[in-house]
């Protein structure tokens, strides 16, 4: 996330001292019913950032390698507006062990997309203020990153990659305190060149659907992307979108249902809101890592 962007009101790149995210797992028969699947939610908080002086965790991308499950998010340091990415750890893909700081600049990333090419993971973090796209690659999975180069230049927020017919194609928000642009590229190669899509931009004016929530999936002939909801205020729930037409000239997309899939307010740590969602197929269900958030000490404290 970028920070400073909690609200609408909000000058960009001013955080809240009383405002905390939290890291979950969901869990559900689908992609659009998903659920708390323990009683021991949150699964991570800044108290668990052992080796950081951290503010709050979010934006948790994960990914299951030779049957150990690893977990990647923003680390927001205490004393700056810099995020840096963490990583945890988990046999289940429940519990979960922080383990350390993996990748860090002298500028803010958030947003860390984890994805694999062949056997070979990958890493395309938020980086607006490096004013580019940034690719890493894992050197030595899950611990050692190392910056390939930018692959698009410009003021993007939440990359999400994904590949379909053959092809690479990327969402990108445009990054303002609006959060209502939302842009597409494609690649032959991960690392380029990315081309815009000519249907650019996808959605201009629609603070509800145009900024990226998560990991766009394939289920079966379905490809499902999820957006933010900024409406009345950044963070406060994520929405389904179905993409049912895309190729290097055409673009369309229709919500799957008119609610939002996530939404704040029904735990102490997600009072305020939900913003982001990785959800994964085990077996004939989904399990997700998702975040939420909440203004000022609530009764229970993570």
């Amino acid at each position: 996330m970028n920070i400073g962007e909690r609200t609408t009101a909000r000058q960009p790149d001013a955080c809240a001292d009383d405002e905390t995210w939290f890291i979950s797992i969901y869990a559900g028969d689908t992609l659009f019913n998903l659920k708390p699947a323990l009683v021991g939610n949150p699964v991570l908080s800044a108290r668990d950032v052992s080796d950081a002086d951290a503010v709050f965790v979010a934006d948790p991308f994960m990914v299951n390698d030779g049957g150990a499950w690893h977990m990647f998010f923003e680390v927001l340091l205490a004393g700056s507006e810099k995020g840096e990415i963490g990583w945890a750890a988990s046999d289940d893909g429940l519990a979960w062990s922080y383990q350390q700081i993996v990748l860090k600049e002298p500028f803010h990333l958030s947003y860390p997309y984890v994805f694999s090419v062949g056997d070979e993971y990958y890493m395309i973090p938020e980086s607006t203020k490096s004013k580019a796209v940034r690719l890493y690659h894992a050197e030595n999975f899950p611990d050692k990153w190392s910056f390939v180069g930018n692959i698009l230049d410009g003021l993007w927020a939440d990359p999400s990659v994904f590949f379909f017919k053959n092809r690479w194609w990327m969402f990108v928000c445009h990054a303002s305190p609006k959060n209502d642009g939302l842009a597409l590229f494609y690649a032959d190669d991960i690392r380029g060149p990315w081309l815009r899509h000519p249907m650019n931009p996808l959605i201009d004016g629609d603070n509800r659907i145009a900024r990226p929530a998560g990991r766009v999936i394939t289920d079966g002939d379905r490809l499902i992307r999820f957006a933010q909801d900024c409406n009345p205020a950044y963070g406060t729930s994520v929405r389904a979108l179905e993409i049912s037409e895309l190729s290097l000239t055409s673009y369309r997309e229709h919500q799957v249902q008119s609610d939002p899939i996530l939404k704040g307010g029904g735990y102490w740590w997600n009072r305020e809101g939900m913003h982001h969602v990785d959800p994964h197929r085990v077996g004939d269900k989904w399990l997700a890592c998702v975040d939420g958030w909440r203004f000022g000490a609530g009764e229970h404290e993570a």
